[in-house]
Formats: C-alpha cells, sequence, structure tokens
C-alpha cells in the first residue's frame, strides 16, 4: 500500500489532470472544506467542485512546497498557481473569467483513512487571490448577477 505522503502527492497529480477521479480518493463520508470560501462538500459535489475549479483554472498547477506527515495526517504547504479562463462561482456571484494569473499560498491538511480523504481542509490566501483576480477592489461591481 502507498505511504500516505504518496496518496497525497497522487491527489495533487488527479486533481490537475482528472479532476472526474477526485471523488474517488476520499472515503465514503469523507469532505472537502473550502475554508475560506465557507464551503463543505460532501460526496459528490466533491467531484463538482473539482470541476468547477478545473473550469474556471484550467491551467492551476499546485506548486508542493513542504509536506508534514504524522501518522494519518498530511499537511502540505503549496502555492496555487493559474491563469482565471472561466467562471468562478462564489457566495455573492459569479467571477467571469478575468485572464489574470495568481500565485495564492497555501496549507492544505488531511486525514486519511485505509488509504482514502476522509478529510480535507483547505487554507488558501482568499484574499491574495481575489486581489491578483483583479476583483477586490470593487468585488460587487466584478460579479455577475
Amino acid at each position: 500500500m502507498a505511504s500516505n505522503e504518496e496518496i497525497i502527492r497522487d491527489l495533487y497529480v488527479v486533481a490537475e489532470k482528472e479532476p472526474k477521479r477526485f471523488r474517488s480518493l476520499f472515503t465514503l463520508n469523507g469532505y472537502w472544506w473550502d475554508v475560506p470560501a465557507g464551503v463543505k462538500y460532501h460526496g459528490d459535489d466533491i467531484a463538482r467542485a473539482a470541476d468547477i475549479y478545473s473550469a474556471a483554472f484550467p491551467d492551476m498547477h499546485r506548486a508542493l512546497d513542504e509536506l508534514y506527515v504524522d501518522g494519518d495526517v498530511v499537511v502540505v504547504q503549496l502555492s496555487l498557481n493559474g491563469t482565471h479562463q472561466g467562471d468562478l462561482p462564489i457566495g455573492l456571484g459569479t467571477i467571469p473569467a478575468t485572464g489574470n494569473e495568481f500565485h495564492v499560498p497555501c496549507v492544505d491538511v488531511f486525514r486519511l483513512e485505509d488509504g482514502k480523504v476522509s478529510a480535507f481542509d483547505c487554507y488558501y490566501a482568499g484574499t491574495i487571490m481575489l486581489a491578483q483576480l483583479g476583483v477586490l477592489g470593487n468585488l460587487e461591481a466584478s460579479l455577475k448577477k
């Protein structure tokens, strides 16, 4: 069986190259918590969220800086990098593609059970992302209604 570090490294590859398979890496009751957005995805919503991010940022690359493993917990320090090329739904509305590049610091915390993710807490710097997308200065005016 793969180590917990290998499982998480593979998860990032799948997220970038095979988002449709992303859900299969989670336990039945596993979740993905997008902390800055305040949304926790369960079940098939995990796959839908992966599809949304893939459509908004088709060239997304996650640069892994550090991985820390403590038993069934894996913490990853990384950066999210790409270009905003599609609609990005957020709680207030939808941010249409800006064409802007972004380089956003992030920390992900994973809990694993039997080789699958039972919990994925994603802490990316949302305000940095919105600023780099060019919408933070006047967020309301930047949203589709």
